[in-house]
């Protein structure tokens, strides 16, 4: 790549802290020893990029692959083992892996194109077939799913106090209620992906469709199609929350009530970042409360 590194705009958020402004400080030395490591030959980042540095790369035999440089937060670290224990069934192949620099190097999808390019039914019927080929036995290391569910817990009333509470004390009290009642009485713990939403599901060669960028926990499967009924990409509304809610619940053999409310749970602990406020977000979360 020539020129000055250029930093998607998604990435502007981790500017806000020290720790943010020295890891984008220390990005293109970073990049230059991952180059010079899997003697890549890399193209300008991917623009869509939130929480790391992706670009488009190309190993020495011409294999088209993705350079990825994770910002250092907890969500990502096991991302590597995650991709490692799928082994490329029905997710993006791990090529390489600098845990030091928080570097992967992954199979590239061609040509890429997200899941929600194709209609809403299809893009269910990919995930009803993918969902059950990621659903691993799951432990040691990924982060438990109670774990990480007391995190919210603890965390939820502080940031709604702290931002001015953005949404009614009715809907903290539900998701606080959900995650006592659900967190102590989850089934088999296999390893599922807590950011697996349409935009990370892509259209490729090797498969017709393979996940990419896993937040991987340890938890019931209950859990696993919680991002997927919230996310945006596939209707905002409440008919089609519902209806996602439904047919997921029913084709995965799932209960129902536990979906909703591992939903409500994660949705609202996910409806306020650093500061900032997701009305989406808390628009589900009212939908499920009150519709349910």
């Amino acid at each position: 790549m020539d020129g000055a590194l250029r930093i998607p705009d998604g990435l502007d958020w981790v500017r806000g802290t020290p720790d943010g402004r020295r890891w984008l400080a220390d990005l293109p030395e970073l990049l230059a020893a991952c180059v010079e490591r899997w003697s890549l030959r890399v193209g300008p980042p991917f623009g869509y990029a939130f929480a790391s540095l992706a670009l488009p790369a190309e190993l020495p035999d011409g294999t088209p692959a993705v350079l990825k440089l994770q910002y250092p937060d907890p969500d990502s670290v096991h991302e590597a083992t995650a991709l490692d224990r799928w082994a490329g069934e029905g997710a993006i192949r791990l090529l390489g892996h600098d845990p030091q620099r928080r570097a992967l190097l992954v199979e590239r999808c061609v040509p890429g194109t997200p899941l929600h390019t194709v209609p809403p039914e299809r893009a269910l019927d990919v995930v009803v077939g993918l969902l059950p080929r990621l659903w691993r036995p799951a432990g040691s290391p990924f982060t438990p799913l109670a774990e990480e569910a007391a995190g919210w817990a603890e965390r939820l009333p502080v940031k709604w106090a702290r931002t001015g509470r953005p949404y009614e004390r009715r809907l903290l009290d539900a998701a606080l209620g959900l995650l006592a009642d659900l967190v102590p009485s989850q089934g088999e713990q296999v390893l599922v992906n807590q950011d697996l939403h349409a935009g990370n599901v892509l259209r490729a060669t090797r498969e017709p469709w393979l996940v990419i960028d896993p937040k991987p926990l340890a938890g019931e499967r209950e859990f696993g199609v919680a991002p997927l009924v919230r996310g945006a990409e596939l209707g905002h509304s409440p008919a089609a929350v519902r209806h996602r809610l439904d047919r997921l619940s029913a084709e995965l053999g799932l209960d129902r009530d536990r979906v909703r409310g591992w939903t409500i749970g994660q949705t609202l602990a996910w409806s306020i970042g650093d500061d900032q406020v997701f009305p989406r977000q808390i628009e589900v979360v009212r939908w499920l409360v009150d519709g349910d």
